[in-house]
């Protein structure tokens, strides 16, 4: 069985691309086949994930079309890159942006939401898990149909103010709309993945203190993900492990990985 997960967090530049990201090549590395989707037009973790495989192999890859064209064709299969052992990449590039308006030609909306899954029904059986990042704005087709198909949501927090708020209102808008609108068939919360500013500042602190209040100390992961500024350059750099403070950000994201995995298992229990 394919699990599918949606990183989140209406709040724009929390790490939420980054993790996703990350959590990808960690799976891959334990084994998992996986495949990371970009279903933002702007194409961050696209761009990620091309210089990882860079990084890897010397090799320039290009994907065979856009994922617009693929979703016309009815076939994601050419905008899919292979980026390491086990790790794919569903490439996005900026015409996506124009999938809500070919979508029109549906009336329903809560049609158009379930349309992508049916798509994706002919690439899961391939892999163990798939990864869905989605651009951070709110109620849009984007981030409705990855959260239709997903079994689960991480939503990713950054320890400030307006990331919190945001997080507030992802998780009010998975029950109101995408369970009781939509009536996703799966999705189910794995929890909060604080990403901490800067450690033990006095904002990081109580807006910690906040979520647990809000959320409750069980939603919210044990592992933190805490002021690295190595984190910062792999969106630029693509994801490398060479040095100390690769692996350190790597062994971060490979805790943030294994609790992931523990947190679906008891949920399936």
């Amino acid at each position: 069985m394919t699990t599918t997960i949606t990183l989140g967090n209406f709040k724009g530049g929390v790490g939420k691309t980054t993790s996703a990201c990350l959590i990808a090549y960690q799976l891959a590395d334990k084994g998992y086949k996986t495949l990371i989707a970009d279903l933002d037009p702007q194409g961050n973790a696209t761009n990620m994930m091309l210089k990882t495989k860079a990084n890897i192999d010397d090799k320039i890859a290009v994907f065979e079309q856009s994922l617009m064209k693929s979703v016309e064709e009815k076939d994601l299969n050419k905008s899919i890159i292979d980026i390491k052992d086990n790790l794919d990449l569903l490439a996005s590039a900026p015409d996506f942006a124009m999938y809500p308006r070919y979508m029109e030609s549906i009336s329903d909306y809560n049609e158009r939401v379930k349309y992508l899954q049916k798509l994706f029904s002919g690439i899961k059986k391939e892999y163990d898990y798939i990864i869905l990042d989605t651009p951070p704005t709110v109620m849009s087709l984007f981030t409705d149909s990855a959260l239709y198909m997903s079994d689960y949501c991480l939503i990713v927090m950054q320890t400030h103010k307006d990331s919190f708020d945001g997080s507030k209102a992802f998780i009010d808008y998975l029950q109101e709309y995408v369970i009781d609108t939509y009536k996703a068939p799966r999705l189910d919360l794995i929890g909060i993945l604080p990403v901490l500013m800067q450690g033990n500042a006095p904002v990081d602190k109580y807006t910690l203190k906040g979520a647990i209040d809000e959320f409750g100390k069980e939603n919210l992961l044990d592992t933190a993900v805490k002021h690295m500024e190595r984190i910062k350059r792999f969106p630029i750099t693509g994801i490398t492990r060479s040095t100390m403070y690769d692996r350190r950000v790597l062994h971060v994201y490979e805790e943030v990985t294994d609790e992931t995995l523990k947190r679906i298992k008891e949920i399936e229990k």
